[in-house]
């Protein structure tokens, strides 16, 4: 009825299986180093398409290679204060400023708020390479704080009227 250690050992046989496969791992490596391709690509993408942005906006194009100041060219480019740049690192916050920005950067080159909300906001790889690779020029900062003075010779402001002479 009871049986000795040696005898319980040798009536079991021990083993364990981690559930490894090398074809499911090797295959799973695959499909991340393809994903990962994918996303290299339209980084690439993005940045010569933000590149062409700049220089048509007169900006230098290597800045869209370097992280925080590449915001603070676009800022230049649709005319906002210098101080949003902060705002654009608020979690939550940067969502409506980033929102604001692509709006002012499609009126900055002709094109419509709905441009700008789904272009360059939603799909903004897409809307950068239609605004750098297309034919829209850039028109100015859309979101100048101070208003530029039209052109042409300076008028006078009117004369006060001159009371009616008494008799």
């Amino acid at each position: 009825m009871f049986q000795t250690l040696a005898e319980v050992t040798t009536n079991y046989e021990y083993t364990y299986s981690s559930g490894y496969d090398s074809t499911t791992s090797a295959a799973a490596s695959g499909f991340v180093l393809i994903f990962l391709l994918f996303v290299l690509a339209i980084l690439v993408f993005a940045i010569v398409a933000m590149w062409k942005v700049f220089v048509k906006a007169g900006k230098p194009g290597w800045a869209a290679i370097v992280p925080i100041y590449n915001s603070y060219v676009l800022l230049e480019v649709v005319g906002r204060p210098a101080w949003w740049l902060v705002l654009m690192l608020v979690p939550y916050v940067n969502i409506v400023v980033y929102l604001l920005v692509a709006i002012d950067l499609a009126k900055s080159f002709g094109k419509s708020t709905g441009f700008g909300v789904g272009a360059l906001w939603i799909f903004a790889p897409i809307g950068y390479a239609i605004l750098g690779f297309g034919d829209a020029q850039y028109q100015g900062p859309s979101a100048s704080q101070t208003p530029v003075a039209p052109a042409g010779p300076a008028q006078a402001p009117p004369a006060a009227p001159t009371p009616p002479a008494a008799k």
